[in-house]
């Protein structure tokens, strides 16, 4: 009920703003041990059930918070709070980027959606670290890295190992994001010889240091067979952890909202994508026979629908649009039904 008050006074505020309404809040909030230590109270639960290894770290539970919700790592020890199992901050790029124009992010209320065309928008690495070099919370935290907007393709490769080398030490695990509809001719990054340029460069690196670490690849939900089957191949060369499936996507399908907003440019995440990210899981799952890791994210609103991406092949889930339709209870709801399970 107190989010549904919550969410009625954010939804009259532009999205966009009212997200960093939001951060303000509970970083102000949160200043008092007695405020952080009521909301853990009420939103805290654990249980063995829920621990699971994947990709060589015991995540708590399953339920993590994807890419985006917290860019540059400014609130970890407040999202900590709410029971995320782990905290993946991102996309970070070498240098800070405004990102794309305003307005940039909408609701589609109807959809239960959000379109986003943030372009990347960041402090750059750097700033990020010193955020990482203050956090207390003990929460495992995965690195989503990127490319600038304007480095040229060709030069992309030295954008992740920028990032890569310098996050290396102050995250448990990293996400190559090639998926993003929002920053130009990123996604050509995903077809089959720049992908293993990239993988494989950053795997050397890994290689070389005293313990490395998982490396998963954010994967587009548009991609087809032929496509999905392709990844498949480079993961298994590669020998990276993973897979996130999926980022945003750009198809506009059976969508009813007005067509203002279902025209906007970017990328659309909520429960229109529920069924496709569950599919792509499914498929590369089955294909690649529980080969490598899978992440699963996209139109996760409730525990049955974390339990679908589960089913599906994914190893840990993760929520985003889900937190702004539904509220962080919804973290506890899924944890508290798989415990049971």
């Amino acid at each position: 009920m107190f989010y549904k008050i919550l969410r009625f006074f954010l939804f009259l505020i532009p999205a966009e703003k009212a997200h960093y309404f939001t951060f303000n809040l509970l970083k102000t909030l949160f200043r008092f041990k007695l405020v952080r230590s009521f909301f853990r109270q009420i939103y805290h639960y654990e249980s063995p059930q829920l621990a699971r290894q994947v990709a060589g770290i015991t995540f708590p539970n399953p339920v993590g918070l994807a890419a985006g919700f917290d860019k540059n790592a400014i609130a970890i020890d407040e999202l900590a709070v709410f029971g995320f199992g782990f905290i993946e901050i991102g996309t970070l790029t070498p240098r800070p980027q405004s990102g794309n124009p305003l307005p940039r992010l909408f609701r589609l209320k109807k959809d239960k959606a959000i379109i986003n065309r943030m372009g990347f928008n960041n402090d750059g690495v750097v700033k990020a670290i010193e955020n990482l070099k203050k956090r207390q919370s003990k929460v495992i935290v995965g690195g989503n890295i990127g490319k600038n907007k304007d480095t040229p393709n060709e030069k992309a490769l030295d954008d992740y190992l920028f990032c890569f080398e310098n996050l290396f030490e102050y995250v448990d695990y990293f996400v190559v994001n090639v998926s993003s509809p929002n920053t130009p001719n990123l996604r050509a990054l995903q077809e089959k010889e720049p992908l293993k340029q990239i993988l494989f460069a950053l795997q050397n690196k890994n290689k070389e240091k005293n313990t490395p670490k998982p490396i998963f690849l954010k994967i587009a939900p548009d991609l087809s067979e032929s496509q999905l089957d392709d990844i498949i191949e480079i993961v298994l060369e590669t020998q990276i952890a993973g897979v996130i499936a999926t980022n945003t996507t750009v198809s506009r399908e059976n969508l009813q909202s007005e067509t203002e907003l279902s025209n906007e440019i970017g990328g659309l995440s909520g429960k229109p994508l529920q069924k496709r990210s569950t599919q792509v899981i499914a498929y590369l799952a089955q294909k690649a026979q529980k080969r490598f890791a899978i992440i699963g994210v996209g139109g996760i609103f409730s525990a049955q629908d974390a339990l679908e991406k589960i089913h599906a092949g994914a190893d840990l889930i993760q929520l985003y649009t889900g937190l702004v339709y539904e509220g962080v209870s919804l973290v506890k709801k899924i944890k508290k039904f798989l415990a049971k399970i």
